[in-house]
C-alpha cells in the first residue's frame, strides 16, 4: 500500500490521540475530527466551577508497555502522574462486599445461614451446569453459582445494560471478570497468591493524573497541535467516499453547518463502527448496513454532587447492588485525587446508565440533581444536609452492548471492510465496538499506525489476550468466552 502523507482521525478520545501523537512521531501531520468541544472522548475530565469530574472512572493500569511508555512520556511521575491506593465495594442491602468478590469475607458478612446456601448453590451448578453458556447470565451462574450470581451480578448487570442478563453475550462476563474463579479468588484471599499485580482485576494501587484523566488527553491534544497537527472540534465525519477498495476523501460538517471535504490516503475511525458503515459513499452492500444499523450503544448519565465531607466514605468507587434505585455506581473524586475537589469537600458522581429516549433522560439538570440527592439519601451513604449542590452530564454511545447478535453483525462488518477498505483503520471502544479498556483502545491505535507504515497487525486481536487472566494458559482461547459442555472440564474448554 503506499502511504501518502494524508491521514484523517475520526475522533479525539484515547485511541485517536494516540494515533495522532503516534503519527507526528513519525514525521505526518494528521487531521482529527472531533464532535465534541474539547478531547478526551469518555475519558475527558468535566470542569463545573471548583470540581472536576471523571466520567466513569478510569484507572491508569496497563501490562501493554508501549501504552505504559506513552503514558509517561506526556506526564511526569510523582508531579501531574500520582499513585493512588483502590478501593471499590459493592454496596447490598446496607452492606459493604469487597470487589472483586472475596469470597471468604463475602460469605462472612452475608451470615451463616446464606453462606452455606451459596455454597450448596456453587456445588449444584457445578455438578449440573447450564447446557447453553453463550449469554452472560448462565456463563456467571457456573462461575459462582447460582445464589451468588442474583446476589451480586444479576441486578447491576441488567442496570448497565438495560436488557435481561440472558440476553447479554457472555463475552461480556468473560472480558469484565477476566476468568476470576471462586477457587481462585479464594486462594488469593488468603495470600496464596503473592503477586497481587499479576492479577487485573486485583490490583491495589494505580497512577492517576492529579486533574483527572482528561490532564493526559489535553496535554496530548497540546502536543499535537504545537508539532503540526490540525484538530478540528464541534465537527463531525457525515461521509466516507471510496473506490477500488480504498476510501479517499471525506465530508466533514462543523458546528456551523459548513461542509469541507478532505482528500486522504488513510483514515483512523474512533467514530462508532455504525456510523461508519451507515456514512459510506457509495453504499456497503444491504447486509452489511443492516449489521451496522443492529449494534447498539448505551449512554451514561452522571449527576455530580457535592458534599461538605471530605472523607463520607473511603472508596474510589462504590458499585450499587439495589434495585430500589436508579444508581448503577458512584464515583467518589476526592479520593481519586484531591485535586479535583474543593478543599473541605468531595463530589460524588452518581452514575446512571440509559438509553437517550428513556424518560431520565429527557428530565431537566434540576429534576435529576433532585432525584440524585434523594437516591443518595436512601441509600444512607451520606447525611442530605452534607449535600450542597450538583452537576449533570450527558455522554451518548457510552458503551458498546453486547447483546446476543452483536458477535454475527460485527464479523460481517469486519468481513468486508478487510475485504473492502484496505486503507480504513477502525480503533477504539467505538471504533471497533468492543468495549475495551484505555489502555487497549490506545494499543489498538498503536497497532494500526504501524499497519500504515506496512506491518501486518490483526488490531482485532487486541483485548482477546491471555496476560489479562487470572490464570495465565498457552490454550486459552482468550477473552471471548470458553463454552462449557456437560461433563467438559474448565481447563478442557480452553483446549
Amino acid at each position: 500500500m503506499e502511504l501518502g502523507n494524508k491521514v484523517i482521525i475520526a475522533g479525539a478520545g484515547p485511541a485517536g490521540l494516540t494515533a495522532c501523537y503516534e503519527l507526528i512521531k513519525r514525521g505526518i501531520k494528521p487531521i482529527v475530527i472531533e464532535s465534541d468541544d474539547v478531547p478526551g472522548g469518555l475519558s475527558r475530565t468535566v470542569v463545573r466551577d471548583q470540581w472536576r469530574f471523571d466520567i466513569g472512572g478510569h484507572r491508569f493500569f496497563t501490562k501493554v508497555k508501549p501504552v505504559e511508555d506513552f503514558w509517561h512520556d506526556i506526564l511526569p511521575d510523582n508531579l501531574d502522574f500520582q499513585i493512588r491506593p483502590r478501593l471499590s465495594r459493592i454496596y447490598y442491602q446496607g452492606k459493604f462486599f469487597d470487589y472483586p468478590l472475596q469470597p471468604v469475607k463475602a460469605l462472612k458478612t452475608l451470615g451463616l445461614v446464606e453462606s452455606i446456601k451459596c455454597l450448596i448453590s456453587l456445588l449444584y451448578v457445578k455438578i449440573r451446569p447450564p447446557a447453553d453458556m453463550s449469554n452472560y447470565e448462565n456463563y456467571v451462574a457456573y462461575k459462582f453459582g447460582w445464589r451468588l450470581y442474583y446476589t451480586f451480578f444479576k441486578s447491576y448487570t441488567e442496570k448497565v445494560w438495560g436488557i435481561d442478563a440472558k440476553l447479554i453475550q457472555a463475552d461480556w462476563a468473560a472480558q469484565r471478570i477476566k476468568n476470576l474463579s471462586v477457587i481462585n479468588m479464594f486462594l488469593h484471599s488468603i495470600n496464596i497468591f503473592k503477586s497481587k499485580k499479576s492479577v487485573t482485576s486485583l490490583i491495589e494501587e494505580f497512577l492517576y493524573p492529579k486533574l483527572g484523566p482528561g490532564m493526559m488527553w489535553e496535554t496530548v491534544a497540546d502536543l499535537c497541535l504545537k508539532n503540526g497537527a490540525d484538530l478540528k472540534f464541534e465537527s463531525s465525519v457525515i461521509e466516507i467516499f471510496h473506490k477500488d477498495n480504498k476510501a479517499f476523501a471525506v465530508t466533514v460538517k462543523n458546528s456551523q453547518g459548513d461542509l469541507e471535504r478532505i482528500d486522504l490516503d488513510n483514515f483512523i475511525s474512533s467514530m462508532p463502527l455504525r456510523d461508519l458503515i451507515i456514512n459510506l459513499n457509495p453504499s456497503a452492500p444491504v447486509e452489511v448496513v443492516s449489521a451496522a444499523k443492529k449494534l447498539r450503544f448505551r449512554d451514561h448519565l452522571l449527576v455530580a454532587l457535592v458534599v461538605n465531607d471530605p472523607f463520607p466514605f473511603p472508596d474510589n468507587w462504590i458499585y450499587i447492588h439495589y434495585p430500589e434505585v436508579k444508581i448503577g455506581r458512584i464515583q467518589n473524586y476526592g479520593a481519586w485525587s484531591s485535586s479535583m475537589v474543593k478543599e473541605g469537600t468531595t463530589c460524588l458522581g452518581l452514575e446512571y446508565f440509559v438509553n437517550k429516549d428513556d424518560q431520565i433522560w429527557q428530565m431537566s439538570d434540576d429534576e435529576l440533581i433532585s432525584m440524585a440527592k434523594t437516591e443518595l439519601s436512601q441509600l444512607n451513604l451520606v447525611k442530605n444536609e452534607l449535600i450542597d449542590h450538583g452537576y449533570v452530564v450527558k455522554m451518548v454511545n457510552a458503551y458498546p452492548v453486547y447483546d446476543l447478535d452483536y458477535r454475527q453483525n460485527l464479523d460481517i462488518i469486519k468481513k468486508w471492510i478487510d475485504e473492502n477498505l484496505v486503507n480504513v483503520f477502525p480503533v477504539g471502544r467505538n471504533g471497533m465496538h468492543r468495549y475495551n479498556n484505555q489502555d487497549h483502545s490506545m494499543y489498538t491505535a498503536m497497532l494500526a499506525v504501524e499497519n500504515i507504515f506496512g506491518q501486518q497487525n490483526n488490531i482485532w486481536s487486541v483485548n482477546v489476550d491471555t496476560d489479562y487472566h487470572e490464570m495465565k494458559s498457552d490454550n486459552s482461547t482468550g477473552r471471548n468466552a470458553p463454552i462449557f459442555n456437560i461433563g467438559q472440564t474448565e481447563n478442557d474448554a480452553y483446549s
